[in-house]
């Protein structure tokens, strides 16, 4: 069953100021240590933090509070299955908002759509609530 739907589209050129404007302040408040390894390694590394932001916006929608009620742009992190699938792993007031939505019984898992085309990058997410011991997500 279908919990929670958000999506996000983002400026890459927003993003782009911000790197350069605030550099390191910038990603170290709003992206989590695997989401800035993995932006750094990228030839263009603002469409890649652009994504992962969209996602966070589209993950916040999806858990119904936007960035409020304890959910922080940290808490929510861009994370790949061994296969590479993207997902979203949660901590903090995020974590906590997704154990409030959850139905009794089932497992929360996140699907996670991301893509971009200059100058814009988008994300979509889709929470699914499975019968508990049915879901495979990464760990943070």
């Amino acid at each position: 069953m279908i919990i929670g739907i958000g999506s996000d589209l983002c400026d890459i050129r927003r993003i782009e100021k911000s790197l350069e404007r605030f550099g390191d302040r910038f990603t170290q408040k709003v992206f989590t240590e695997i989401e800035r390894k993995r932006s750094e390694r990228k030839p263009d590394r603002a469409s890649s933090y652009a994504k992962r932001f969209a996602a966070k916006e589209a993950c916040s929608k999806a858990l119904g509070t936007g960035l409020k009620r304890g959910v922080h742009l940290a808490g929510m992190g861009v994370v790949n299955m061994p296969s590479g699938k993207p997902t979203m792993a949660l901590t903090g007031g995020a974590m906590e908002r997704l154990k409030e939505m959850t139905p009794p019984g089932m497992e929360a898992v996140i699907h996670l759509s991301l893509t971009d085309d200059h100058p814009y990058a988008q994300a979509f997410v889709i929470i699914e609530a499975l019968p508990a011991g049915q879901s495979v997500q990464p760990s943070p």
